[in-house]
């Protein structure tokens, strides 16, 4: 009986370390043509604001198509400088944001060339040995380099690489590479993907902007409320009154934070997955394929404009129906709008990232219990569990807690385009209470689903975390 008992409180403690595992955190190198527009300086800001979230390892300073001749460390300089005034305050709300000093050791520059003028034999430069050199450190995570102009700085530590390694090496080390860029913005995108056919690379290919899913962050939406992409809700939640760096946050000019999408999808919210582009997240949903170079626009930005040669990372749609607040009854029910296109897969979570940017902004100036902070949504089963078809299943986030002390709100939601089985599986009863109840589709085949879990206090600004349970549908 003792040894039944024993065995049953080590199978509890293997399964709350199971569904309790600490969160790595992502390695990212920044490529910026900061200057070129002042939405670089915006991202920087809102990045700075995660930088206990996310492993910052090169802040690098380079050219594009808008900015051809000239690299400015110092414009990043000077927004780390911000953010070492309101360093101290960041830590009262989380632990683990890096001073300044050790950010300003990370801003590199690449060479002030265009495109594949700066690649090639002799074409090194700070910031692609520093790519290098990040590289061949003893840390097996991915390293991820989210490109918001040109991307000759890696196309050059690539060159390099390649040039300088036995192919063994080299295949080993660019494994680890993953690679978002924003669109096309000089030539040397299109080589990289020509040259490592087996490349991590997510890209909305040429300088089609406005077709790029990324564009989504600030996209006027027909239809539900853009408030919070207006000019005076950024002035407001980040610019004004909130310490030196939302001073530091410039107005719009082209757009706004258009380089953001870029690492969205690295901060750790319960839904983001990075090595998964198609579940879907902050950043928008990505599925991998050659695509159809007939339907492709040209922009105007003067770089190539080819088709593909291999599979990429690349825009994905989703179908939309948002769930609206309910005076009465049923707190929320769906929008008999129904939204459908590649854009939707970014903006439909738009509400929740400006929340959660908004209320780390204020962690700037506030003490913690005049601030807010996100809800923790924790499941009472694992985050897969398997299903027959047709039979039912329940789940569960009654030990969902709030570090405030609010009230806070549960969604649960079937996301198809996530998993293999597309059709919209709808939950049995209300899908705003802590436990949910739903009917697996009869299935031939194995089939996956993705449900989301979207927890929301009320707290000002409202911030929303989630829990994604992947349910394994198997045919009776």
């Amino acid at each position: 009986m003792r040894t039944i008992i024993s065995l049953f409180v080590i199978s509890l403690i293997l399964s709350h370390f199971l569904y309790a595992q600490p969160i790595q955190k992502n390695r990212v190198i920044i490529l910026t043509d900061i200057e070129a527009d002042p939405d670089d300086t915006q991202s920087l800001v809102r990045l700075l604001l995660y930088s206990n979230q996310i492993d910052i390892k090169g802040l690098i300073a380079t050219t594009s198509c808008w900015h051809k001749t000239r690299v400015d460390p110092e414009s990043i300089n000077k927004v780390i400088q911000a953010y070492g005034q309101v360093q101290h305050n960041l830590k009262k709300h989380e632990t683990g944001f890096p001073c300044a000093k050790a950010l300003l050791m990370l801003v590199k520059q690449g060479l002030p060339k265009y495109g594949m003028q700066g690649v090639g034999d002799g074409e090194d430069s700070q910031g692609s040995d520093w790519i290098i050199k990040v590289l061949e450190e003893k840390d097996e995570r991915p390293l991820w380099i989210s490109v918001w102009g040109g991307v000759n700085t890696l196309a050059q530590a690539l060159y390099k690489i390649k040039n300088t390694k036995t192919a063994t090496e080299a295949k080993k080390i660019i494994a680890k590479l993953r690679v978002y860029t924003i669109s096309d913005q000089d030539d040397s995108g299109i080589w990289i993907r020509n040259n490592f056919t087996d490349l991590f690379y997510i890209v909305s290919p040429g300088d089609d902007y406005g077709s790029a899913t990324w564009s989504a962050i600030n996209s006027y939406v027909n239809g539900i409320n853009n408030e919070k992409i207006s000019n005076n809700w950024l002035a407001q939640n980040i610019q004004q009154g909130h310490g030196p760096l939302g001073a530091e946050y410039p107005d719009v000019a082209w757009g706004m934070e258009g380089d953001t999408p870029s690492w969205l999808f690295l901060i750790p919210n319960g839904l983001n997955e990075a090595e998964h582009p198609d579940w879907g997240g902050w950043g928008g949903r990505y599925e991998l394929y050659k695509p159809d170079f007939a339907t492709q626009k040209k922009g105007g930005s003067g770089v190539p404009f080819e088709p593909e040669t291999r599979e990429i990372w690349t825009n994905a749609v989703d179908s939309y129906a948002p769930y609206i607040p309910s005076n009465y009854g049923r707190a929320v029910k769906m929008d008999t709008n129904i939204y459908k296109d590649n854009k939707v897969s970014l903006w439909r979570w738009r509400d929740d990232f400006q929340n959660d940017f908004a209320a780390r902004m204020d962690w700037c100036t506030k003490i913690y219990e005049d601030a807010n902070h996100p809800p923790v949504p924790t499941l009472g089963h694992p985050e897969q569990i398997t299903v027959k078809s047709g039979e039912g299943f329940g789940l569960d986030a009654f030990e969902t807690t709030d570090p405030d002390g609010d009230s806070f709100s549960f969604l649960w939601f079937h996301y198809p385009e996530a998993g293999s089985y597309k059709e919209l599986i709808k939950v049995d009863g209300t899908e705003n209470a802590h436990g949910a109840y739903v009917i697996a589709p009869e299935v031939e085949k194995e089939e996956t689903a993705h449900f989301i879990l979207k927890v929301t206090d009320k707290g000002q600004p409202q911030l929303s975390r989630y829990k994604r349970v992947i349910v394994n549908i198997v045919p009776k």
